[in-house]
């Protein structure tokens, strides 16, 4: 599916208030595109929907007109130049950004986690970083297994339902 199909479904969600629905697709769409302002920006507004300040400080950090508080949210929610540079999910090098000033904050985000941890940092050690951390977006083998226990649980339920019903029947 194409950017352009996709913010014409979130469009659609949000008139029929599918609001989670919106903000799902524009944060698969930030995976798939990270470069992608104007997708950053979408989801920026969606966050202000639910009044969360920090999320969309996050998503339009890149931006000529960020909000000064939202940006002001977004870092003290992550203090940590490297944790910012994680939250951002960018790829690549501040090059292949696609504005002047997207590539200014992003190089000066660069530099000032290269400060912060006393050795030259660049944007693929970042997902080093926030593995090492436990900040990725991943949800773990222990939810992993904790939701396939549940499963076993219920099946197990659906069972003795179904021999009970049996019984009680014949």
């Amino acid at each position: 599916m194409t950017v352009e199909t996709t913010l014409v479904k979130v469009d659609a969600d949000l008139r029929a208030g599918r609001i989670p629905v919106a903000r799902q697709r524009l944060r698969g769409l930030v995976a798939s595109y990270p470069a992608d302002l104007t997708v950053r920006l979408r989801l920026a507004e969606v966050y202000r929907l639910y009044g969360e300040p920090a999320e969309a400080g996050r998503w339009a950090y890149l931006d000529a007109d960020r909000d000064p508080a939202e940006t002001a949210a977004f870092e003290a929610r992550h203090p940590d130049p490297l944790d910012q540079m994680a939250a951002l999910a960018w790829r690549g090098s501040e090059r292949s950004a696609q504005t002047e000033t997207a590539r200014e904050r992003l190089c000066g985000l660069r530099e000032a986690a290269s400060v912060h941890a006393g050795r030259p940092i660049h944007w693929h050690h970042v997902y080093d970083h926030a593995q090492d951390t436990g900040q990725d977006d991943s949800a773990g083998p222990l939810f992993c297994v904790g939701l396939a226990l549940v499963g076993l649980v219920l099946l197990g339920f659906t069972a003795l339902g179904v021999v009970t019903f049996v019984r009680w029947w014949l």
